[in-house]
């Protein structure tokens, strides 16, 4: 794009360069160019900070693009060209007003030769045609004096001729010249036709009829004709550049439709409660299509374009100022989050090597209801969080584990020696039957355990106490066969 803009700095500096003033509509096709390439750089760069900066909206409001030194210098061209066109209009009308003046003086002179009832014929012939010659050579007058001015102009030398009664030869000598100079303007007029620029050929076609008015009448009888072959070639160029201009028009309307369209989109989106990211991430997706959509219609009407523009821009500001509002009260709240879940571990970590069993698993596990009680946390602490305060709990969860387990341990010998005591008072054969006893219970134990096949919390814990139970049975097995052994 940065060569796109240098091509068009250049044009820019090389319509400067022109003799004359260049054209407006030319500079603003520029102009407009230039400035929809520098819009798209300017958000592709906005879009690359806020990239960076992971969508934060808050931090790209003290964002500044940097200078770009092609603006500038487009800048500076423009300013050169509005200087330009400020001192060529300014002498244009000091020009014209000075035309102005000496086609008056022209006027009144050829009025008084007109006018004049006695003349030398050949004296005032010479006068109004050195007229004639200076008028030509006079440039444009301020535009609502034109039409007046020839009026004027083509009356009074229509009173000379009449007026002095100008022989026939010399009269048909000036007619016939006037008549090839009129038929040339009227065959250069139909030429124009096959220009396929309308605004060329409007504005060459301007030129010709000042020419016309410039030259003198033709014969009575071929004036109309003349006339009407000119005006019919006239005629088609400015249907032509009527129809450019409807067309032109008619596309700005539509791009007002369509442009409607997309402020109607934008004002039908409900973003006032929205809570969950998911829901501003696709509402975003949606806002930045319709902004892509936007810059690939052209102008509006000159008349609406600038206002709805202005109200496109604010709808989308709105979103984007609500989104950034939305996300600054999240990060609020994920600190506030933080800080009780932090809050929550230092009790957990001052609570872990107590061994007040009881008490304190209740207040381990009050924790960690409150902990799933407490709203999320930034991604990036969230499992360092989690997994600091889980492994606090199962410290002290797994000690009691470990305690607990031990006095399980010593109460089940203690139960398996009470028992064995009581079998060994029927002597061998009571030990004898409680072994066999306590073989059918395992056997039975792992052919129930068979049967849970469903893989679900509830299923594996069943599965696992059901472990456990075999297993203390095998412990009490085998310390029967130690005593069985012993009695041998």
């Amino acid at each position: 794009m940065a060569n796109e803009k240098q091509q068009l700095i250049d044009e820019l500096k090389a319509l400067l360069e022109q003799d004359g003033t260049a054209q407006k509509e030319q500079v603003e096709q520029l102009k407009n160019q230039f400035y929809r390439q520098y819009h798209q750089e300017l958000e592709a760069l906005r879009q690359e900070a806020l990239q960076a900066a992971e969508g934060d909206e808050a931090s790209m409001e003290t964002w500044q693009p940097p200078v770009d030194e092609q603006e500038q210098e487009f800048r500076e061209l423009l300013a050169q060209y509005k200087k330009q066109r400020a001192e060529a209009a300014a002498r244009q009308e000091a020009e014209m007003q000075a035309n102005l003046e000496r086609k008056q003086d022209i006027l009144k002179e050829m009025k008084q030769l007109a006018e004049a009832e006695c003349a030398d014929v050949m004296d005032n012939l010479k006068r109004m045609r050195e007229l004639q010659a200076e008028w030509k050579t006079i440039g444009q007058v301020p535009a609502p004096k034109v039409q007046e001015m020839w009026k004027q102009y083509q009356q009074y030398q229509e009173q000379f001729y009449d007026l002095v009664k100008i022989n026939i030869e010399l009269r048909d000598l000036d007619f016939k010249k006037n008549l090839e100079m009129k038929t040339l303007l009227c065959e250069a007029a139909e030429k124009l036709q096959e220009n396929e620029s309308v605004i060329e050929a409007s504005r060459a076609l301007q030129q010709l009829h000042d020419e016309w008015a410039e030259i003198g009448p033709v014969a009575r009888e071929l004036r109309e004709d003349l006339w009407n072959r000119f005006k019919a070639a006239s005629s088609i160029i400015n249907k032509k550049h009527q129809a450019y201009f409807d067309e032109l028009h008619q596309k700005e309307q539509e791009n007002l439709e369509k442009k409607q369209a997309i402020i109607d989109q934008l004002k039908a989106l409900e973003y006032a409660d929205i809570k969950q990211n998911k829901i501003w991430d696709e509402l975003t997706e949606k806002v930045q299509a319709l902004q892509n959509e936007w810059r690939t219609i052209g102008f509006a009407p000159k008349k609406q374009n600038q206002a709805i523009y202005e109200e496109y821009r604010a709808l989308c500001d709105a979103f984007f100022q609500a989104k950034t509002a939305y996300y600054k009260g999240l990060r609020d709240e994920l600190t506030q989050n933080l800080k009780r879940k932090r809050a929550l571990i230092e009790q957990a970590e001052a609570l872990k090597d107590s061994q007040d069993w009881r008490e304190t698993g209740d207040k381990l596990m009050e924790l960690q209801r409150e902990w799933k009680q407490i709203g999320p946390v930034a991604r990036k602490y969230s499992d360092e969080l989690w997994k600091k305060f889980n492994e606090t709990c199962d410290a002290f969860f797994n000690a009691r584990r470990e305690a607990q387990k031990e006095s399980r341990e010593e109460s089940r010998k203690n139960r398996v020696e009470r028992a064995v005591k009581a079998a060994a008072g029927q002597g061998a054969e009571g030990l004898k039957r409680m072994h066999d006893r306590l073989q059918q219970e395992i056997k039975t134990a792992e052919n129930n355990i068979l049967f849970f096949t469903a893989k679900s919390k509830t299923a594996n814990k069943l599965v696992d106490d059901m472990q456990k139970k075999i297993d203390a049975l095998k412990k009490q097995l085998a310390d029967i066969e130690q005593k069985m052994e012993a009695e041998d």
